[in-house]
């Protein structure tokens, strides 16, 4: 079942070895009209973990049994010719940004310029730290590895001298097909999140919800950068599944809403996908 709408409906799932894989579910969305496939990121979980889950329950299976975003979004490239594919979020944290700016940019090449490079700090700092990332500086870090891999996709000899991040002239092929890079999207609710996205981001995705008075403080931080609000693409990470509350997200003005699946076999997939995009035309 496809669909036309002004406002454009994505998916996204924990792909999991023990769920519908990657291959099957980016057809099944491309062929139900979705326009989007967004995968998330966790390297691994140590098996002792201080840090509290920011969902409040126990961490579910899923966050240690998920693909690498990179290695199954490729794979969803090769089967579709359509959707946008994209990480929501990678965790730039604990990523090396030469190596991760070629992984983007090779993915892009890979899809005809379909990539959306959706990024966070991400909240385990056992995790992290397993990665000798800084926990309580990596806001920073992830702002000046954002900055150098977008040297790195525009400039011949591409070159970074920051706090966190250093190197001197480089070669890097290939470069994004989509001009400037694939457009960055920064995960995040906080209040220093409308600077960031001023600062380096083509968009935002709030999980569930704008919050009062932040769409507001977005357009002051872009308009204090120069920058207008209608050149944001602000999409709803979790958007909820009852008509009359999706309907008021598509009011506050999201360009995209994207459902959040569980981790589960192709069947029940399916007929879940079914349901969402029986939702969608009903509007």
């Amino acid at each position: 079942m496809a669909f036309q709408t002004p406002t454009r409906f994505g998916i996204t799932m924990f792909p999991t070895d023990y769920a519908i894989q990657p291959v099957a579910l980016a057809k099944a969305v491309e062929e139900r009209g979705f326009d989007s496939l967004f995968f998330p990121e966790h390297t691994h979980i140590p098996a002792s973990r201080a840090t509290p889950f920011p969902g409040g329950i126990d961490l579910p299976k899923m966050y240690w049994h998920t693909h690498d975003p990179f290695v199954a979004l490729g794979a969803c490239a090769a089967v579709t010719s359509k959707i946008r594919i994209g990480t929501g979020i990678c965790l730039v944290i604990e990523r090396d940004p030469i190596t991760l700016a070629k992984e983007v940019a090779s993915l892009d090449m890979i899809s005809n310029g379909r990539f959306v490079f959706g990024i966070g700090a991400g909240w385990n700092r056992e995790e992290m730290e397993n990665h000798g990332a800084d926990f309580k500086n990596r806001w920073a870090v992830v702002r000046e590895k954002v900055l150098a891999m977008k040297e790195i996709w525009t400039q011949d000899e591409a070159e970074f001298h920051g706090k966190h991040v250093n190197f001197d002239p480089l070669w890097s092929y290939p470069k994004p097909v989509q001009a400037g890079g694939p457009p960055v999207w920064v995960g995040a609710n906080s209040k220093w999140v409308f600077d960031r996205v001023a600062e380096y981001a083509d968009g935002w995705m709030p999980i569930g919800g704008l919050g009062k008075g932040n769409l507001e403080r977005m357009q002051q931080a872009l308009e204090a950068k120069g920058r207008k609000i209608e050149d944001l693409e602000l999409s709803l990470f979790g958007a909820p599944t009852k008509a009359e509350e999706l309907k008021a997200c598509i009011d506050q003005g999201f360009d995209t809403c994207i459902f959040n699946i569980p981790s589960e076999d192709e069947d029940k997939t399916l007929a879940r996908l079914d349901k969402l995009a029986a939702l969608v035309a009903s509007l």
